[in-house]
């Protein structure tokens, strides 16, 4: 990939400006990190989005950094947090980043990327050193994050080690002096705190990647809690039947985000099972892709339900009630001939293929 083109696929935004960054990277080779906490043992196809940048980055000569949150992830990131997090154990933390160089091996090439863990230097500073630290930014600007604002106003709790996140983060820059810090955008904040640290600390700048987020299978943000995950642990057959699943609308930034590729042209379900094939290819090789696609059984819409004037009244005939129906409408869960529906009173015809929740098919005739 050019400097062009990794600085714009899959990229929402560049701070302060793309520019600067284009022509630092033009005059020198730049240093550069990814962190992931290790809240959970596996890691989904989210994550690879700027792992894959990191990667990128690291083909063309830059020295390019994959950070271990083992230090952050004590305090726990508040990022799109509706409650704080559980206080995790060091046992915990062991376990759950056991297996994640074997998990991203097929995307990172650990001959170009270093692994650092930032519990190495986060876990020994000193209380001298946490004040100093400290000093460089104003307790409101911590406090005044939107997410702690939120929380606030429903009567929940704030609780002081959460503010320290964005500080503790922040500092990772500092310490292995950076040029860029890759992160999604519910990361900004966080990003943004490590760029002022530099500045003030190390007397230079830092540019913030933030990476697009995606969508799992059920049309929502993808993460563990959801429970619509796309795991890199899953076997073949399910990874390619999970990427089968995903709604119409989000093939193009999956073609994006997860391939070098462009969309190709096609009739939807042909362009999906090209896709699936594609990024299953890439986690189990191109023989078991080639099995799960060939394995692989769309699904049964043979099961018929009578046309009804709306949307609604056609769901209502399945799951037995009208606010049942409302609810999974509102709740994006519907998709008629694979488009998500969000009309309550959205006409439909004989022959249309509805989708409700996961798992039930039908055929309106």
């Amino acid at each position: 990939m050019t400097i062009d083109q990794i600085l714009t696929r899959g990229v929402e935004q560049i701070l302060p400006n793309r520019e600067g960054l284009k022509k630092l990277m033009a005059k020198r080779k730049i240093r550069l990190y990814l962190g992931i906490d290790p809240t959970a043992s596996r890691l989904h196809l989210g994550h690879t989005v700027l792992l894959r940048k990191l990667q990128q980055f690291a083909d063309l000569g830059h020295e390019a950094i994959l950070v271990f949150g083992t230090g952050t992830v004590l305090v726990g990131d508040p990022s799109q947090r509706a409650t704080g997090r559980k206080l995790i154990t060091q046992k915990e933390i062991k376990k759950n980043i056991a297996t994640w160089k074997d998990q991203v091996k097929p995307i990172i090439d650990f001959n170009k990327v270093k692994i650092k863990y930032n519990g190495d230097w986060l876990t020994k500073l000193s209380l001298i050193e946490i004040i100093k630290l400290a000093s460089n930014i104003s307790a409101v600007q911590l406090f005044k994050r939107e997410m702690f604002q939120r929380r606030l106003k429903l009567g929940d709790t704030v609780w002081y080690h959460e503010t320290m996140y964005p500080l503790l983060q922040g500092y990772d820059s500092v310490v292995m002096d950076v040029d860029l810090e890759l992160g999604g955008t519910d990361q900004i904040f966080n990003m943004l705190i490590g760029r002022e640290l530099q500045q003030k600390i190390n007397r230079r700048e830092k540019f913030v990647l933030a990476g697009k987020m995606i969508l799992g299978t059920d049309g929502q943000q993808m993460s563990k809690t959801s429970g619509n995950c796309i795991w890199l642990t899953d076997t073949a057959e399910d990874m390619y039947a999970k990427i089968m699943s995903i709604r119409d609308e989000l093939m193009p930034d999956y073609w994006e985000l997860f391939t070098d590729q462009t969309m190709p042209q096609g009739e939807p379900m042909a362009v999906k099972s090209q896709l699936a094939l594609e990024i299953t290819r890439q986690y189990h090789g191109l023989a078991q892709a080639q099995a799960a696609q060939k394995n692989f059984k769309q699904p049964d819409y043979q099961k018929k339900i009578k046309l009804k004037p709306t949307l609604i009244a056609t769901i209502a005939e399945v799951v037995g009630s009208n606010s049942e129906a409302r609810r999974l409408i509102l709740a994006k869960a519907i998709d008629v001939n694979g488009q998500t529906a969000t009309d309550l009173n959205q006409a439909l015809k004989s022959g249309d293929n509805l989708k409700i929740g996961k798992k039930i098919f039908v055929k309106v005739v």
